[in-house]
């Protein structure tokens, strides 16, 4: 029962968050987005979608330098393509669950050892969470006032006092949750302890890497290429073409969130992304035009790339794998 609401709840939140948008939309507003949808540049989405299938590319180069440092023999290209691959689809299902399926298919048709393809896994998502943690502070920073003023819609920004206090009163609790954390044996808390001790063992174990630098610059790239594939869709579109570079920035941090919250961020990718870019003037009609057709552009070609991934990995693997190596 678990499980089920582990999947079920996500996507029905992200359901009912884009329904209740939608509500609010006028038959002219929906012909609106058509016409919109229907005027956008195929030729610069259907380039956005190869800096995507770029970006898993690089993902899987990137971990081969991990799996070459912790586990004893280097597991082909392609394989550690089509696993991740196979893991973009298993997430649109199973939220987080992607990372496990990597893991166990690397391990399957590989003959590795699971737990140390999950550390590489693990070691993975630490640097990718950093990377996003940067993002929303840069886009808080930056877009201060902005955010202020969608805060406070014709009134008084909060003073700058008040942010202090704010500020005091965090790290206050900041440090009874860290206090509380250390002594409490509580169940839900060693398993809290053991995620964050996971996560700085990754972060350990790609300081220590041979490969970092090289690894670090694939993770610059494959950020850059997310960004890079969201800016050149907003480009097909004419409400959307000409934005500063801080509504790409403030619509890719809203997108990120977006996906966390839902399956794959169905439901909720187009409405954060649509309010994230009505912060710079674009109308509800345009924002929303150019964010579901880059949801739904995306989520096609994952989809895709992960049915050929599960159907391609039996058949380049024809040869039973080695006898799986103890850990």
């Amino acid at each position: 029962m678990k499980k089920v609401l582990q999947i079920v709840l996500p996507l029905l939140f992200g359901l009912a968050v884009l329904a209740y948008f939608l509500s609010g939309f006028t038959r002219s507003q929906f012909i609106e987005v058509y016409r919109s949808i229907r005027g956008a540049r195929l030729e610069l989405i259907l380039f956005s979608l190869m800096l995507g299938l770029l970006s898993h590319v690089i993902r899987a180069l990137r971990w081969k330098y991990l799996l070459e440092d912790f586990t004893e023999r280097i597991p082909r290209t392609v394989n550690l393509i089509l696993a991740v691959g196979l893991s973009y689809l298993v997430n649109l299902g199973i939220p987080r669950s992607g990372e496990v399926a990597r893991a166990l298919t690397l391990s399957k048709y590989e003959g590795l050892p699971f737990p140390k393809v999950m550390g590489t896994v693990i070691a993975e998502r630490v640097i990718d969470m950093l990377i996003l943690a940067a993002f929303i502070a840069a886009g808080f920073f930056l877009e201060f006032d902005t955010l202020m003023r969608w805060m406070h819609p014709g009134g008084e920004p909060v003073p700058a006092r008040r942010w202090v206090w704010m500020g005091v009163i965090f790290l206050l609790a900041a440090w009874a949750g860290w206090y509380f954390i250390r002594r409490s044996e509580s169940r839900w808390v060693r398993k809290l302890k053991e995620f964050a001790g996971g996560l700085w063992k990754g972060l350990f174990s790609i300081l220590h890497s041979r490969h970092k630098g090289a690894f670090i610059i694939q993770t610059l790239i494959i950020w850059a290429l997310y960004v890079l594939m969201l800016y050149v869709v907003m480009l097909a579109f004419e409400g959307t073409a000409r934005l500063p570079w801080q509504a790409v920035l403030m619509a890719f941090i809203a997108g990120s969130l977006s996906i966390v919250l839902s399956n794959g961020g169905i439901g909720t990718y187009p409405v954060f992304v649509t309010e994230a870019l009505r912060l710079y003037g674009v109308s509800k009609e345009a924002g929303f035009a150019f964010s579901i057709t880059m949801w739904t552009s995306q989520t096609l070609i994952l989809i895709l790339f992960g049915l050929f991934s599960l159907f391609m990995l039996p058949v380049v693997n024809k040869t039973p794998p080695a006898d799986s190596l103890s850990s």
